[in-house]
């Protein structure tokens, strides 16, 4: 059955820690009190960690041929599957 509506996307936020250097920990809270004065609003390193990284992949532009490259293989492999069955 096809369906106009793609299915929704994943909604849930995922929790991810990581071990950071003493001296990426210091440039985080660096940036985090740049943040502060550039835009007169305080905000948590974890709180400005996500956007960061989202910023970072999507300036990319080799992450975003190869992710591209990685989705067409997976549908290829879905495609495949299905008609399998």
């Amino acid at each position: 059955m096809t369906l106009k509506l793609d299915k929704l996307p994943d909604r849930e936020p995922a929790k991810i820690a990581f071990t950071a250097s003493p001296e990426l920990k210091a440039a985080l809270n660096d940036y985090a009190e740049i943040y502060r004065r550039t835009y007169g609003h305080k905000e948590g390193v974890a709180d400005l960690i996500p956007f960061m990284l989202e910023a970072f992949m999507n300036a990319d532009p080799g992450f975003k041929r190869a992710r591209k490259e990685l989705e067409n293989a997976r549908s290829s492999s879905q495609s495949t599957k299905a008609t399998e069955i």
